[in-house]
């Protein structure tokens, strides 16, 4: 996903330590090692299995990178354990993986036969099958519409709780059944499914992803050299805002009122900002990958 773009802000042309903290299975961890021979890598994924894959895809990078199982949220734990110096740059690639929802025992799509899961680690926590199952009318209607934005979040919970008094909700097909029935008529055969944004918003709250994406821009900015980048790319509004309003935060200095003659707050930016506006995908990569359409890079450079 936006390989060129992701070398080109990173600066990772230039021989460094480098994090990718959501690895994957190694598309882009392979294109920072190959962006210069002296670069050392550590790949983070919570997901066991991607980071078998990525092993794999990385193998003729054989002892220029580490792989660490870890949420990129404790990006500083990490960095503490390997006794790895100030970084030159982390790059965090948001949501799901292509590697993730082809893989139809993950639970992740609504388009293939699954129990529900949607775990980024599988050996912990609580399922999309749990909250399916077990929360309340107004605890589903607050995570369809914070997390997923979801327009008819009341009628889709309503019908979640009468669905499974019969019996619980198992699979993901059956999920996107009740789902497509929930919604008024003219909404059920658009451009998007209407089970879309239902199943954006249980995926986020069974991985915790804002809270994760939170702490990991705050301490990576910290964990970066001066000099050093951060690049993120989001796919939805929830986070790409959560990015933009942590980069500037870093880069802003002074925040007294305007009418105080003299700045009191002593606070001075961490960093400035290299994109000031979203980097896009360019309409070639649409093409190629449409999955792609969504997506939004910015950039940072530590002071």
């Amino acid at each position: 996903m936006m390989a060129a773009e992701v070398i080109e802000y990173l600066g990772c042309a230039k021989a460094g330590v480098y994090v990718d903290g959501t690895a994957g299975g190694g598309g882009h961890s392979r294109e920072i090692l190959k962006a210069n021979p002296g670069n050392r890598l550590i790949a983070i994924d919570r997901d066991e299995e991607a980071l078998r894959a990525a092993q794999e895809n990385l193998k003729s990078f054989a002892g220029r990178f580490t792989l660490v199982k870890e949420n990129f949220r404790n990006i500083k734990a990490v960095l503490e354990r390997l006794s790895a110096p100030p970084i030159d740059g982390m790059l965090l690639d948001l949501g799901v993986s292509s590697y993730q929802l082809e893989r139809a025992e993950r639970g992740f799509s609504f388009r293939q036969l699954s129990r529900l899961d949607m775990r980024m680690d599988r050996s912990e926590g609580e399922t999309a099958f749990d909250l399916v199952n077990t929360l309340d009318e107004d605890d589903l209607v607050r995570v369809f519409r914070d997390f997923g934005e979801e327009a008819h979040s009341k009628r889709i919970a309503r019908a979640i709780i009468k669905a499974r008094s019969a019996k619980p909700v198992e699979t993901t097909t059956e999920l996107a059944e009740i789902i497509q029935w929930a919604v008024p008529a003219k909404a059920r055969y658009g451009k998007i499914h209407p089970a879309t944004r239902v199943f954006q918003a249980l995926r986020i709250a069974v991985n915790d992803e804002l809270g994760s994406l939170k702490d990991a821009l705050a301490d990576g900015v910290e964990s970066l050299k001066p000099g050093g980048r951060f690049v993120v790319i989001s796919f939805h509004s929830l986070e790409d805002r959560i990015v933009k309003n942590a980069f500037r935060g870093a880069s802003t200095g002074c925040i007294c009122p305007p009418r105080i003659p003299k700045c009191v707050c002593d606070r001075t930016p961490q960093a400035r900002l290299v994109t000031r506006k979203a980097v896009i995908p360019t309409d070639a990569e649409v093409d190629i990958n449409p999955r792609s359409r969504s997506a939004k890079l910015r950039a940072l450079e530590k002071l």
